[in-house]
């Protein structure tokens, strides 16, 4: 089978699932949306932003997972390859439990991270003490997802992401709708889906992988020295996405302080970037198991085919969808809200939509590609740099309001493209 087929056969199934996630935060959006006041939808943005923060942060989880699992499948490693994923879900238990046992405290800092106001906070820590039971089964399934894809297995993942997306739209729309909860009916539909999803995954693996599962042992995952590397690259990841949480959360904060009204336009046009950003992430995701297993059979013509034609198609989507905002991006902003005052604000920062597919898609495609190659120094160093030009060009570009804010963010998906590929050089 060609590179670009196999590409294919990862990416068309990883595109549908991802582009199921954003979704089912269009859903939510909409169904805040339309509800009498913008602090509901600003609500739900800060309050999944909030998760985003939580999640995004041990998302080490699925990324290191996949980079290891695929090069251990490149070598035909069954031993390591069922060590990974007992690993990931140990390091995914001892977690959770931390989130659940001290939650107060992670509720306020996320809070004032993303900073909420009297307005927003109490509805926020409504939505965020519902949610916080589902982290068992949001870190578990992260494990499961990220150990699919470096087994080469994309239908697994899309499957359960279906089966989630599914139940958490079903029962988000009959408790908002039907039973009134408001932003709570949002939270109970994400918890209940989430452990169904868990549920789902784990009978998909008994299914598929009985062969690989029944030699699993305790041994396999009570070596402590044998963490070493998967915290090493763990660690590196982790430290990447924590910039990228800080870049988020710093945008999201400062567009509080422009007040309810600007929080709700760029929780709408979040939106937009989260449809581009999953799109492009099934090629990226894509290289994460091919370029890992090449990678591992130590075949360097086929790892870079790989990486090629991750660019082409990735580039060739984002292209699609700046043509579909500049044609389009007054209807979608309609899909998500019928506020007039939002509706009209809005108009003002279309253009930064029509410019960020692809100013941002190379940066998605290279962490792919490095994720594959556990190159998770590099990861981190290049995320570091792009977050100080992230800062320096908000700072910069202050005196333009919301303006300044989306000209911030820009440069740092910029930033981030351009050294990824200059550091390709060195890993």
């Amino acid at each position: 089978m060609s590179v670009n087929r196999e590409i294919l056969k990862l990416a068309i199934p990883n595109i549908l699932s991802n582009v199921s996630v954003p979704l089912l935060s269009s859903v939510d959006t909409a169904l805040m949306g339309f509800e009498d006041a913008p602090e509901y939808l600003a609500a739900v943005g800060l309050g999944a932003m909030v998760f985003n923060f939580i999640y995004w942060g041990f998302g080490f989880l699925r990324m290191g997972t996949t980079g290891m699992t695929a090069q251990a499948f490149g070598r035909n490693d069954s031993k390591d390859i069922l060590s990974l994923l007992g690993k990931g879900w140990m390091v995914a238990i001892i977690i959770s439990t931390l989130f659940l046992v001290f939650q107060m405290p992670l509720r306020e800092i996320c809070s004032w991270l993303v900073g909420a106001d009297e307005t927003t906070a109490p509805l926020i820590a409504e939505y965020f003490h519902i949610r916080i039971w589902g982290a068992p089964a949001a870190l578990g399934l992260m494990v499961v997802m990220g150990w699919l894809f470096g087994m080469q297995n994309a239908v697994y993942p899309l499957i359960l992401t279906l089966v989630i997306n599914a139940v958490n739209i079903a029962t988000s729309m009959i408790l908002v709708n039907q039973y009134d909860m408001g932003i709570s009916g949002v939270a109970w539909g994400t918890l209940v889906a989430q452990y169904i999803g868990l549920l789902t995954a784990i009978g998909l693996l008994l299914y598929k992988y009985k062969s690989i599962l029944k030699n699993f042992s305790w041994q396999l995952v009570n070596q402590w020295k044998s963490y070493a590397d998967f915290f090493r690259v763990n660690r590196d990841i982790f430290i990447r996405t924590v910039c990228l949480i800080i870049a988020f959360g710093f945008f999201f904060n400062r567009s509080a302080a422009e007040g309810v009204l600007i929080v709700a336009v760029n929780q709408v046009f979040f939106q937009f970037i989260n449809w581009m950003s999953y799109a492009v992430d099934g090629f990226a995701y894509a290289s994460e198991s091919l370029v890992g297993k090449y990678v591992g059979e130590k075949n360097k013509p086929k790892e870079r085919q790989s990486i090629l034609w991750s660019f082409i198609w990735g580039g060739g989507f984002a292209l699609v969808f700046s043509i579909a905002y500049a044609l389009a991006g007054n209807s979608f902003i309609r899909i998500f809200t019928d506020q007039p005052d939002v509706i009209s604000r809005s108009q003002d920062f279309l253009f930064w939509m029509i410019i960020y597919p692809i100013c941002g898609f190379a940066s998605y495609i290279w962490d792919g590609v490095f994720i594959g190659k556990t190159a998770s120094k590099a990861m981190r160093d290049t995320m570091l740099i792009s977050l100080v030009c992230f800062i320096a060009a908000y700072f910069i570009f202050s005196s333009w309001g919301n303006h300044g804010l989306w000209m911030a963010l820009t440069v740092f998906v910029v930033a981030r493209g351009a050294l990824q590929t200059l550091w390709m050089k060195w890993i």
